[in-house]
């Protein structure tokens, strides 16, 4: 596969619908053409303790933040006819569907692709686990910056290029 945009949410609490940041890499003929990144105000707009830990944003980060229909306006026409790839897609695209109910905007039905059932099928036992960074690694790519959401979508988009 040399067509796709590689997607990744970070969520402010529990409920899936809060994306406070999305990283978005579209790859061309096997080749990354775009980035985008930018932070988003949560829905419902309160920080878990738990999830901050793991990203390191907070109410601070995204106070200012446009909310999730203006984010996705600049994001719509980069993955216009291509498949999302996620790296635990279920995870994603739960959040892209919950927001997308949240602010009552109609959803396109995205086809999405599991870099995580890839690695499953492709590595098996081989790998001590197959979460984003020791994916990354086995297929050759240095995940530096994991849980920033376009790092992480950069390192996906790596993957899906080795595996997909």
């Amino acid at each position: 596969m040399t067509n796709f945009a590689a997607i990744d949410f970070e969520t402010a609490n529990e409920c899936p619908s809060s994306v406070c940041s999305v990283g978005v890499v579209v790859v061309r003929d096997g080749e990354v053409v775009d980035r985008f990144y930018s932070l988003i105000h949560p829905e419902p707009e309160y920080y878990q303790w738990f999830c901050q830990r793991v990203h390191g944003l907070s109410e601070e980060d995204t106070d200012d933040a446009p909310v999730f229909p203006y984010v996705w306006e600049q994001i719509e026409p980069l993955i216009e006819g291509l498949p999302l790839v996620a790296h635990n897609a279920c995870f994603d695209e739960g959040c892209l569907k919950a927001v997308f109910r949240v602010y009552q905007m109609d959803y396109p039905d995205y086809i999405f692709l599991d870099t995580l059932s890839a690695s499953r099928r492709h590595y098996g036992r081989r790998l001590p686990n197959h979460q984003l960074q020791t994916v990354a690694a086995a297929c050759g790519y240095d995940l530096t910056r994991h849980h920033h959401a376009l790092a992480d979508a950069e390192a996906c988009a790596a993957i899906a290029l080795e595996l997909l």
